[in-house]
């Protein structure tokens, strides 16, 4: 029995897990949304508004890292929703669902929150080319 093997599949369990929770949280934040009754279009348009976070790392790793994870952590949409649950406001629900959702589809997909050491260095393991060795 190859135990190097049985290890690795131990290893990637979490990450699995983290990409699954991802999934979960897209298809119910998506199935909120469409409970809400509010237009598609909105949807459409908002969902990755979060990713403009992306222009933020023209000033570095750090200051990308910050900007990254405050539009990718799910603390803002559960407050935003929060908020809305208060002020019984539909729209406030609505863009609340559209940001978790876009949030589980980036976790789904491998995309975890940054380290100010770079873009690739997420909580879920390291994304892009160089993620193969490591």
């Amino acid at each position: 029995m190859d135990t190097t093997l049985t290890t690795r599949r131990e290893a990637d369990m979490p990450r699995l897990l983290l990409r699954l929770e991802g999934l979960a949280l897209f298809v119910l934040a998506t199935a909120a949304f469409a409970h809400l009754g509010l237009s598609w279009w909105l949807y459409a348009v908002l969902f990755f508004v979060p990713d403009l976070s992306f222009a933020a790392y023209t000033a570095g790793p750090r200051t990308g890292a910050v900007f990254y994870n405050a539009l990718h952590s799910t603390l803002g949409p559960a407050i935003l929703a929060g908020s809305g649950w208060l002020s019984e406001s539909a729209l406030c629900l609505g863009l609340a669902a559209i940001w978790a959702a876009h949030i589980g589809f980036d976790r789904m997909l491998g995309y975890g929150l940054k380290y100010p050491s770079g873009f690739n260095d997420t909580h879920l393991g390291r994304i892009g080319p160089k993620s193969a060795g490591a």
